[in-house]
């Protein structure tokens, strides 16, 4: 497919006012309508247009989502045709994969090994190889982002002391303030997952997630730091969940409060379900993001609530049986 072929499929490539009564939804999964803070819709490269004299151009996505990675390749194309000088850097991927994922760029080894090596996501292949491979063809460097998963699981297990317990090599690849962060995004972390100041062990347990994620967050803010530094005069394109990134909150905060001189504009996704319009939803989800990209919901998960909830009790069974020594 032609980046102007999907620039079509994506947004039609003439600005629309956002109360046109003709924008229809996303149409399959793979389809996405990007607008702007005024609610003008744009073409993949209308959109680089904008994005090009950025530092950091920051992606949120839903994990697995078609429609979301392949926005994230078309923008990053589309990018990198406005400034060639160009850095991809990935959530997907964490610091200690760095190594590895070095290999497989300078080809030193093959996909399956990177997959094997690095612990890559189960929809490696799917979502994030073309993101990758178009790297590796055009010499893009491509920063491993997050924390180390055992070092993050056993954060949120113990809490922000478990870090003392790390030797001085793996304390040093970490940020100097690992857990900075807002009160806005502490309040929305909490709301989120149900939280509140009642039992204690659930308090203290939901305390010691949040710091998991801001070691998340600070790590990714970090890491586009260093690559900023490392490679002067590029332009940072980052990908994570749109909870690290939507509302200017997350690892988006932390890297403004460390670089306040940095321009970075954020892209967030959001469901377009039955009965929303263009209009109600830039009303709901405007503050999300720079730009926001509009997507058509994934299959629902569950209709069994009991399965559902025993699909999450396995999950956590799983991790507290991973061992933190």
């Amino acid at each position: 497919m032609t980046l102007a072929c999907a620039c079509l499929l994506l947004a039609g490539c003439a600005t629309v006012p956002a109360n046109n009564p003709n924008v229809v939804p996303p149409q399959s999964q793979y389809d996405s309508i990007i607008v702007d803070g005024n609610g003008r819709l744009l073409s993949i490269n209308q959109l680089a247009e904008e994005l090009a004299p950025a530092d950091v151009v920051v992606i949120g996505e839903y994990h697995g989502h078609h429609g979301a990675h392949l926005l994230q390749l078309l923008v990053q194309s589309a990018l990198y045709q406005q400034r060639p000088r160009q850095v991809l850097s990935m959530e997907q991927f964490a610091l200690d994969d760095q190594p590895e994922l070095d290999r497989y760029l300078t080809g030193q080894s093959g996909e399956e090994e990177l997959i094997a090596d690095t612990g890559a996501w189960p929809n490696y292949k799917a979502s994030y190889r073309p993101l990758i491979e178009f790297s590796k063809n055009r010499n893009v460097p491509v920063v491993a982002a997050n924390a180390p998963a055992h070092i993050v699981r056993c954060t949120g297990r113990y809490g922000d002391a478990y870090l003392d317990e790390l030797d001085a090599g793996q304390r040093r690849k970490l940020p100097d303030a690992p857990f900075t962060d807002t009160a806005e995004y502490r309040r929305k972390f909490f709301e989120t997952l149900g939280g509140h100041h009642g039992q204690a062990e659930n308090s203290k347990r939901l305390e010691n997630s949040y710091k998991a994620q801001l070691l998340r967050d600070n790590t990714m803010a970090d890491r586009v730091i260093r690559a900023l530094k490392e490679f002067p005069g590029h332009q940072v394109i980052h990908l994570t969940g749109t909870f690290h990134a939507e509302n200017r909150l997350g690892m988006v905060a932390v890297l403004e409060r460390k670089r306040p001189d940095l321009d970075v504009v954020v892209i967030s996704p959001v469901f377009w379900t039955s009965g929303n319009t263009l209009n109600s939803l830039l009303k709901a989800h405007q503050e999300k993001g720079d730009y926001l990209y509009f997507l058509q919901p994934l299959p629902e998960e569950y209709k069994d609530n009991e399965r559902h909830r025993n699909s999450i009790t396995e999950q956590f069974r799983n991790a507290t049986e991973l061992s933190c020594d």
